[in-house]
Formats: structure tokens, sequence, C-alpha cells
């Protein structure tokens, strides 16, 4: 089996980003609406911006699939007119980054639900780097960042982790996740019995 990324891979990750930028579009509302409920309940919901990634991954199980999920997710958003302005082809790149980076520690060959989570952390690290590199929560006061950063990685694990890997579980009882994965020898054999 191939490791790299054919055509059909690079195609049905791209759709799947297209999806989730729209969703990406969509949240940023959302996000906005529950900013004003304070104790950076927001944060809560900033997972979802790392969703991509984790979906795309679980179902095409190659290198490089998470990075270019988030990646092209978020050019989705930029184009859909995103109220974050070019900044967010960047976080893309850095959530897509976090989450790639997970995988290949696994060597991409765990797709478990523990691997999903560290995925979707590695993508609110890559956002927290940019949230650091812009400077604006640098000047929280400790016990403030600290519920900060908690909620944004318990958003990250519920959002990123959990429903994306229940989403493509789902997908998977369908059966649609068989057509872009290739066949396994286990497959193979089961014909011939």
């Amino acid at each position: 089996m191939s490791r790299g990324l054919k055509l059909t891979d690079v195609l049905v990750t791209v759709i799947i980003a297209i999806v989730f930028g729209i969703v990406y579009k969509l949240w940023g509302p959302l996000y906005y609406a529950v900013q004003p409920l304070g104790l950076h309940l927001d944060q809560l919901m900033y997972g979802m911006w790392f969703i991509a990634a984790t979906v795309a991954f679980l179902i095409i199980r190659k290198p490089g699939v998470a990075l270019l999920a988030e990646t092209a997710a978020a050019s989705g958003e930029f184009l859909m007119g995103s109220e974050f302005g070019l900044e967010v082809l960047l976080y893309g790149v850095m959530q897509g980054l976090g989450a790639e980076l997970i995988f290949l520690l696994f060597l991409y060959k765990r797709f478990d639900l523990f691997v999903v989570i560290l995925a979707a952390i590695g993508s609110a690290v890559g956002s927290i780097v940019m949230d650091v590199f812009k400077g604006y929560i640098t000047d929280l006061a400790f016990w403030n960042l600290s519920l900060f950063l908690g909620a944004r990685i318990v958003g990250s694990i519920l959002l990123a982790g959990v429903l994306a890997y229940f989403i493509v579980k789902a997908l998977e009882k369908t059966g649609v996740t068989n057509l872009v994965r290739p066949s396994s020898q286990s497959d193979y054999d089961a014909l011939n019995q």
C-alpha cells in the first residue's frame, strides 16, 4: 500500500475541508455570541476550528492529510469572508501542523480515540502558539490564562477529538469510508473463503 497521497486522497481531503470551511465560517458568529458570557466559555467552542484535520485524517489515514485539510478549510473560510481576515490561514497551518505532528508521533498507524484527542490538543497548541505570537494572551493574569488555556484544551478534546472520532465512526458504519481506503490483505483473504 502506498503511503503517499494520491489524487483521490487530495480531492477527498479538499472536499472534507470545504465542508468544514463552511462550518468554520458559520461558527464564527456563534463564537462571538458566547464571548459576552465571560469565563472564557468561547474557548470551549474553539475546538470546532480544529475538526477538519482530525476528521480528514481518520478517513484518509495518510501522512499530510491533517495539515492539508486544516489549511484548505482555513482557506475556504478566508475565501468566504472570514471575520478573522488573512491570519486565519496562518492559524490553519499551525493547527494542522499540531495535529499532523501527533499523527506522525504514532507513525500514522493509530486511529483510536486517544490519538485523535492528542491530535486535537496538538491543534490547540498550534493555535495557542499563534495567540502568543499575536501577544494578546501573554498579558492575562495567571488565573485568567489558566482558565483560557484549560477551556481551549477541553473544547478541542470534545469537538476536534471526541466529536470527530464519532462522526467518522458513524460514517464507517455506512460504508462510505471504504470508498477511499485501500483494501487490506484481510479483505482479500475474506473473498477467498
